[in-house]
C-alpha cells in the first residue's frame, strides 16, 4: 500500500516517522519551512529536498549519495525497520519525489493521500513551532539503480525506442513557454512523449483512483519507462501513478534542467515527439 488516509495515519501516529516533504517553486513566493512552523502533523520532521541533496552536482535537489542520505534520514529517526509516511501541504507535487528517493535507497514508505489539507479537513490536529529532533537511528541503504536514470541512459533509451515521458506542461514541452531557470533551452527531447502530471491528480487534490490511472496511462507502450520533468520532482508523480497500476519506471534525476542546458543534447521545439 503506497497511499494512506488520514484516519489510518492518525491511528498509527505513535509508531510512524512522519516527514513533511512540502516544497514550492520559487516563483510561488511560498516558504515551506515557514509554513511547517505554522502547522504540521504532530511529531513530523521537515524533509527539505534542497537540503537532502547532492550539494556538489550543480543541479537542483539532485539525489544524494547513499551514505549521505542514510546519515540525514537516520537523524530524522529512520532506520530500516521504520514505518515512514511522507506528506506535503497540498496536492501531489514534492512528496512523491521523497517517496521515490526512499525507494531508490531501499525503503518503501507511504504517502498521506490528500496531504495536510485533507488531514486538517478531516479534523485532525496540527502542531506549531520547530520539531524537536528524535533519537538518531542507523539506516543502511540498499541502492536500486533501476529506479534512476541519467542523461546518457535517457539518450540511449530514446535511441532504442524506450518510452520516455515528459510530465511538464504542454506549453513547456512544445517550447512555447519560457523555462523557469536561466540558460535552459525551451522544447523537449526528440522522441519523448508528453503527459502533464496535473492530469494524474483529481479535483479533490488527490492522486486519481487506480482504475482511472489505468485508463489514463493505458496508451503508454509496454516495457520500460523513464519519467522526466523540469528538475526531477514532478516526474516522480508519474512514477508513483505507474507504480499504483503495477508498472515500474526510472526517474531522470537531472531532467530538463540538465538536458536543456547541455548544448550537446538535441532539442525539439514543437508539439511533435
Amino acid at each position: 500500500m503506497t497511499l494512506i488516509d488520514p484516519a489510518t495515519l492518525h491511528a498509527r501516529l505513535s509508531e510512524t516517522v512522519v516527514l513533511d516533504a512540502s516544497w514550492h517553486m520559487p516563483a510561488t513566493g511560498r516558504d515551506a519551512a515557514a509554513e511547517f512552523l505554522t502547522a504540521h502533523i504532530p511529531g513530523a520532521q521537515r524533509f527539505d529536498i534542497d537540503r537532502v541533496a547532492d550539494q556538489e552536482s550543480g543541479l537542483p535537489h539532485t539525489l544524494p549519495a547513499p551514505d549521505a542520505f542514510a546519515a540525514t534520514v537516520g537523524a530524522m529517526g529512520v532506520d530500516n525497520a521504520a514505518t515512514v509516511t511522507v506528506y506535503e501541504a497540498g496536492p501531489p507535487f514534492s512528496a512523491p519525489r521523497v517517496w521515490w528517493m526512499f525507494r531508490v535507497m531501499g525503503l518503501d514508505v507511504t504517502i498521506l493521500d490528500g496531504g495536510l489539507a485533507r488531514w486538517t479537513a478531516e479534523g485532525f490536529a496540527t502542531e506549531t513551532g520547530p520539531a524537536p529532533p528524535p533519537p538518531a537511528k542507523a539506516f543502511l541503504p540498499s541502492f536500486n539503480p533501476a529506479l534512476l536514470a541519467d542523461a546518457d541512459a535517457v539518450e540511449a533509451a530514446l535511441s532504442a525506442g524506450t518510452t520516455v515521458v515528459d510530465v511538464r506542461s504542454p506549453g513547456r514541452y512544445a517550447g512555447e513557454e519560457d523555462e523557469p531557470r536561466p540558460g535552459v533551452r525551451a522544447g523537449h527531447m526528440p522522441g519523448a512523449l508528453n503527459l502533464h502530471y496535473a492530469t494524474l491528480i483529481g479535483d479533490d487534490g488527490r492522486l486519481l483512483p487506480r482504475d482511472t490511472l489505468q485508463a489514463r496511462l493505458g496508451h503508454l507502450p509496454d516495457g520500460p519507462v523513464i519519467t522526466s520533468c523540469g528538475s526531477g520532482v514532478t516526474a516522480a508523480i508519474l512514477s508513483l501513478a505507474l507504480h499504483e497500476i503495477g508498472r515500474e519506471s526510472a526517474v531522470y534525476d537531472g531532467s530538463w534542467t540538465e538536458w536543456g542546458a547541455d548544448a550537446a543534447r538535441a532539442v525539439i521545439a514543437s508539439n511533435e515527439p
